[in-house]
């Protein structure tokens, strides 16, 4: 199929049509979360939510890396670029979230040498021969580790001894485990089936969601970005999960860039530069063997053990953390508990020129998603 072929209006109106035929008769919608920043931004700009209003909820999940940064790792991150002879080298996506001592944004106003880059490679090329350290925010899932994980190996390779890292990557599974596991604050989750990340796939493979069906009883589906992925998603979730005597499982739907086991190529390296940590998680706390830390050999590269007491020090004279900002519901959103127009600052005292929180800040949050895409239908 060609790319048009995933957009296409006709076929897109005739998987609606075969969703409300399969689900007829439910009491209730069927509640699926989709835990890909990607994904919700699809969704909301395709008005996919709206077309299967009253059938089927959609909810998004901890699926945007920069929503899921800790406050405790943005101040550390605000920290280091606020040390003399230091350089931050960020996505963009980063620069506006807010800490307890400002964003990144408010630091390089204020004098810090704070970069924005599209990749750990780009990084490298910053790094020249002054006393200078050069700090990269290494912010993502399985999806963005790999790259960083080149670029420590061709900065060691080049001898670029400035180069850093600080690693606060996350992986997804322990991500999914926690929200079945704990629940919400309403009790049990209430989602009957995932909407598997496309990109985060490529890495890992099918095969590592398969505890979903094992170990939760619940079907999940990876799947691309455009419209008819989705709803293909959507569908054969719905076809599962409307058989009582049918088990279920964990399908690849997106086979043109997915593989059951991923890439081993991609894998590898991971294991090469990284090991598992336990890395705290904005709506979720701190979850075990979820981050990726740089091992012990790669410490001469490690950003938090070269600075990590000068930038505690800057910290601590500051005095307590702030912590979020009061009102905001972003970890809620994170977890699926609530809508972010539910949230009492969407659309008032948190918007895209004013964020109080990460999911209104980053291009993939659910707040920046509905603002821009759902916000009338929200309000009316």
């Amino acid at each position: 199929m060609s790319l048009e072929s995933y957009r296409d209006p006709g076929l897109v109106g005739r998987l609606l049509d075969q969703v409300r035929d399969i689900l007829a008769g439910r009491p209730d919608p069927l509640v699926l979360m989709e835990v890909c920043g990607t994904h919700t931004v699809a969704i909301s700009r395709s008005g996919l939510r709206d077309l299967l209003r009253g059938t089927v909820e959609l909810r998004s999940g901890p699926g945007c890396p920069v929503c899921v940064t800790s406050q405790a790792d943005i101040d550390r991150m605000v920290a280091l670029a606020r040390l003399p002879g230091v350089t931050v080298l960020t996505y963009g996506d980063m620069l506006r979230v807010p800490g307890s001592f400002g964003s990144l944004e408010e630091a390089r106003a204020a004098g810090a040498d704070v970069r924005v880059v599209y990749s750990a490679l780009q990084a490298l090329e910053m790094v020249d021969g002054t006393d200078r350290t050069y700090v990269f925010l290494g912010v993502g899932f399985e999806t963005t580790a790999p790259g960083v994980g080149l670029a420590l190996e061709e900065a060691r390779r080049r001898n670029l001894k400035g180069f850093s890292v600080l690693s606060v990557h996350k992986t997804l599974p322990p991500a999914l485990r926690a929200l079945l596991e704990t629940g919400t604050s309403r009790g049990r989750s209430s989602v009957q089936g995932f909407i598997l990340p496309g990109h985060v796939s490529a890495v890992i493979g099918r095969r590592a969601y398969d505890f979903l069906a094992a170990e939760y009883g619940l079907p999940g589906a990876v799947t691309g970005f455009e419209p008819v992925d989705i709803l293909l998603a959507v569908r054969e979730l719905a076809t599962l999960l409307s058989r009582p005597d049918g088990a279920p499982r964990v399908l690849n739907l997106y086979p043109r860039v997915v593989r059951e086991r991923g890439n081993p190529r991609a894998q590898e390296l991971l294991a090469r530069v990284f090991e598992p940590a336990t890395a705290e998680w904005r709506g979720l706390g701190a979850l075990d063997a979820s981050g990726l830390a740089l091992r012990e050999e790669w410490a001469d590269f490690d950003a938090w053990r070269r600075l990590g007491g000068a930038a505690e020090d800057w910290l601590a004279e500051r005095g307590p953390a702030a912590g979020a900002v009061s009102g905001c519901r972003c970890g809620d959103v994170l977890r699926g508990e609530l809508a972010p127009p539910e949230c009492p600052l969407f659309g008032r005292a948190c918007h895209p020129g004013r964020p109080a929180g990460p999911c209104m800040v980053s291009s993939e949050g659910s707040c920046a998603a509905y603002y821009r895409y759902e916000k009338r239908g929200a309000e009316g």
